[in-house]
């Protein structure tokens, strides 16, 4: 197993009545009513804090991912984030896995192969490339790109920084979207061909094909938990072994919220009004935002009304639920480290996934708690986790080479 700790980054200190006096935390909630800078200047040190210490402590990778006009999570160039962690861990057996820079928003996509190979460089040969496609929020309602356009934007995007990345002559491309001259990137990626490609998605099957005719590792981003996804994910392996390809694990990646604590009791106390947090206000989207027509193909369409899964937060019915709820329903893995570790191994062999990104801040989580999550996950969840799939022999090819047999060391540094 290669375990990493996703960050998002979110505004640890919205209103209490915040879903009741705001329509969305997306897009439009209003920075001068609710944002102090202080504090934002405070929750972005914190986090790059967290995150060094996450990899100072043990885990495999630290995860950056980019979003914008947002309460929830507001990394608007995950790349400034990754430049500083690619520096301050060298020396450390960590990938620095970028979540990553989206296409269709990026022009030209050159922008986005020439700064992974500048972290790629900084790192020494580290980086993991991520390539969302983006929410409708960030592409369409942010940044003004229409949603029927989003996804072929995308695949342009896609095969241009594949090519950058590789061609050794200079070229020219003369895309529908993007016309560019003379093409001759410097630098170029550290890794060869180029570094390891995860593609994020949340179940559509054309984001699975993307993945699986480029071998690139796709990644369920879920929010909603093991359970909930157990169905997506069943069909993304089915369309795997329709493509012919293995069934090796680590062309999955998944992301789980985790808290730890010295027992279950403990965990409740510690951490259950901000997993509330999360779910109540940082999960509180406008639904006008999160489907509009167009950001679908037909396909990821059908199969959503199938699976009635157009409108999550009324299926979940976020707003009513507590911490025993989400604990229960999987949608956060919490409690002692025994607790913890038998439901996400039990979540990992379900799922069959080989690349795990554990969400370790969790919506109003302060600085200390967070450390202490990281340090009990790093010492005591941890070291249990990773010899999960060694028996079945597979190799991480969406892994940094020179990182795929190194084992950083779990002795948690003091916060």
């Amino acid at each position: 197993m290669k375990i990493s700790m996703f960050h998002l980054m979110p505004y640890r200190d919205l209103p209490e009545d915040f879903e009741k006096r705001y329509r969305s935390v997306w897009v439009d909630p209003p920075w001068g009513e609710l944002a102090d800078p202080e504090k934002v200047s405070q929750y972005y040190n914190w986090t790059l804090d967290e995150l060094l210490y996450a990899a100072r402590a043990g885990l495999d990778g630290v995860c950056t991912n980019e979003h914008h006009q947002n309460a929830y999570g507001f990394m608007p160039n995950p790349n400034i984030m990754g430049a500083y962690l690619a520096k301050a861990t060298n020396g450390l057996p960590v990938a620095i896995v970028q979540m990553g820079a989206t296409p269709p928003t990026t022009s030209p996509p050159i922008r986005i192969a020439e700064e992974y190979a500048m972290l790629d460089c900084i790192s020494g040969g580290r980086l993991v490339a991520g390539m969302p496609l983006g929410t409708a929020m960030d592409v369409n309602f942010c940044y003004g790109i229409p949603p029927i356009e989003q996804r072929e934007r995308y695949r342009e995007a896609h095969d241009l920084i594949l090519k950058a990345w590789t061609s050794r002559d200079i070229f020219a491309w003369n895309g529908k979207y993007w016309k560019l001259p003379m093409i001759n990137l410097w630098p170029r990626p550290f890794q060869k061909p180029h570094p390891p490609v995860w593609v994020p998605g949340s179940g559509s099957p054309s984001t699975w094909d993307l993945a699986v005719d480029y071998d690139h590792c796709y990644c369920y981003l879920s929010y909603y938990g093991w359970r909930w996804a157990q169905e997506m994910v069943d069909g993304y392996w089915a369309r795997v072994q329709a493509k012919g390809k293995d069934r090796n694990p680590y062309r999955l990646g998944f992301l789980q919220l985790v808290a730890v604590a010295e027992s279950d009791a403990a965990a409740e106390r510690d951490y259950a009004p901000h997993v509330e947090y999360f779910f109540h206000k940082c999960l509180h989207v406008y639904n006008g935002y999160t489907y509009p027509p167009g950001y679908h193909d037909w396909e990821t369409l059908v199969q959503m009304v199938r699976r009635s899964a157009m409108d999550r937060r009324r299926l979940f019915n976020l707003q009513d639920k507590r911490y025993p709820d989400f604990v229960r329903e999987g949608n956060v893995i919490a409690g002692s480290p025994a607790t913890v570790r038998d439901q996400l191994e039990e979540a990992i062999r379900r799922l069959r996934v080989g690349n795990l990104m554990v969400l370790l801040q969790i919506g109003s989580m302060p600085h200390h708690l967070t450390l202490k999550n990281i340090d009990l996950f790093a010492r005591e969840v941890l070291p249990h986790l990773r010899p999960i799939w060694d028996d079945e022999g597979w190799v991480n090819h969406w892994w940094p080479q020179a990182l795929r047999n190194s084992h950083p060391s779990s002795a948690a540094p003091k916060p």
